[in-house]
């Protein structure tokens, strides 16, 4: 803890910058192998996008070793880019890898002692985590781009594929759940609507996804060269139209968030003015035009009643705020010290780890992030965990503003999504941790200029 508060004393904007050398390669690395580790890295990506979708549909058989799909491919990705010398020691990364050993043997002596438990907590700190320094590595800002384009490319078929699970009954085909279960994926929203999973798991993976997706489509709107307008349109209008089909809050604020931060943008390069400018009037002209369309205005009416009841049992905005954000950061800190020194057990805060102890899924610590984190790994490497997380996200966003200040706005528009990602995503469950690894590595990725 010593160490990562001594590094924060260090950070100031002008050192912010030399997290660029997380992103730059050992020029001894030919292009077929890298070629190789970048499709390594694409796949990760569309695995993550389409996990859920062969867990339902594809494959729903082997819905269970599926949820791990990703983790193999992680591996390889780690292990190759540490033999090749690509994933050099830094603070976070070397802290988090020995917090999860540490965290794997104070589970199985101290904890719920399940090996397999432990493993399956260990895999995020040894495997996902330092995948993020990886792509770090790998990627530069182009291939972060076509990435970007891949993604309003995926975003038009995402919006349809949400339209007919919203207006499908649980029992339809395109609402099936993990396994096939004719029971449905979606889950409770408002006037007789489920939100809808897309092609993930669950839910959250459309927010997810979504706002992902509006980090691109904000960015291309300022910088459209290396983008059709005609799909810039598409993506936008598909975006608009996720926003009641999803019946999410987070997702309302979340693309909000992204708004604010590419005006940020905007208000340091003036030219940038007048593509916004466009990009408002082209989202209020397709605000327009669904509003004539009856399955735009029942989402929508779904939407407001969802936000007013659920506000009404929250207390208003301030009480999501408060509650839902800074209570449950605040009450993970303060109840720390009636937890066991060692925790519980790392692993025993997740749906997997509470079904192999169990035999049901349930919140066995903590629904929140850090409540989970501190209840499994008790104070000290819990308290080091947060601490960690802060520290890196905080590296990140000072470097992202420094490359705003030199005109390079991607890793700046990027940040408003893996800003609250980074700090307190839900590492526990596969489709939020995995992109929270994906943009943790593109953040920084993006910061490197393209060959």
């Amino acid at each position: 803890m010593n160490q990562v508060a001594s590094h924060l004393e260090r950070l100031r904007p002008g050192a912010a910058s030399n997290l660029i050398e997380f992103a730059g390669y050992d020029r001894d690395v030919s292009a077929k192998q890298l070629k190789l580790l970048k499709h390594g890295i694409w796949s990760y990506f569309l695995l993550l996008i389409f996990e859920g979708a062969l867990r339902k549909w594809v494959l729903p058989e082997l819905s269970t070793p599926l949820l791990i799909v990703r983790d193999p491919l992680a591996l390889w990705l780690v292990l190759s880019a540490w033999h090749r010398g690509l994933l050099p020691a830094n603070v976070y990364l070397s802290s988090i890898v020995v917090i999860g050993i540490i965290g794997f043997y104070t589970a199985g002596f101290f904890g719920h002692g399940n090996i397999f438990v432990a493993l399956f907590g260990a895999r995020i700190y040894l495997i996902h985590i330092p995948l993020i320094f990886v792509i770090g590595r790998l990627f530069d800002k182009d291939d972060v781009e076509k990435l970007g384009v891949a993604v309003l490319y995926l975003t038009i078929p995402m919006s349809v594929l949400i339209a007919m699970q919203f207006y499908s009954p649980q029992s339809a085909w395109v609402n099936l759940g993990v396994g096939g279960d004719a029971g449905g994926a979606g889950f409770g929203g408002a006037m007789g609507y489920f939100r809808p999973p897309a092609t993930f798991s669950f839910t959250n993976g459309t927010s997810l996804y979504f706002s992902f997706a509006a980090c691109f489509v904000f960015y291309f709107w300022i910088n459209p060269n290396n983008v059709s307008r005609l799909l810039l349109i598409g993506a936008t209008a598909a975006l608009l139209v996720s926003i009641p089909l999803s019946i999410s809050r987070g997702l309302m604020f979340q693309v909000a968030a992204t708004l604010f931060f590419t005006l940020i943008a905007i208000s340091k390069k003036s030219e940038h003015l007048l593509r916004m400018v466009m990009a408002c009037v082209v989202g209020a002209f397709a605000v327009v035009l669904l509003s004539n369309l009856s399955f735009f205005n029942t989402a929508t009416e779904a939407f407001t009643a969802r936000y007013v009841d659920a506000n009404k049992m929250e207390g208003g905005l301030e009480g999501v705020l408060m509650d839902r954000f800074l209570g449950g950061m605040i009450s993970a800190l303060t109840t720390s010290s009636e937890l066991p020194f060692w925790g519980f057990g790392i692993g025993m805060g997740t749906n997997v780890g509470s079904m192999l102890l169990t035999g049901k899924t349930e919140f066995l610590i903590a629904e929140g992030e850090w409540g989970r984190i501190i209840g499994e790994q008790g104070p000290l490497l819990g308290i080091t965990v947060i601490l960690l997380r802060l520290a890196l996200i905080l590296k990140i966003g000072l470097a992202c503003y420094e490359k705003l200040n030199e005109g390079n706005i991607l890793p700046w528009v990027l940040l408003s999504f893996g800003l609250f990602n980074i700090m307190q995503g839900q590492w526990a469950q596969p489709t939020s941790l995995g992109f929270s690894v994906l943009i943790g590595g593109l953040m920084i990725a993006s910061m490197r200029k393209g060959s």
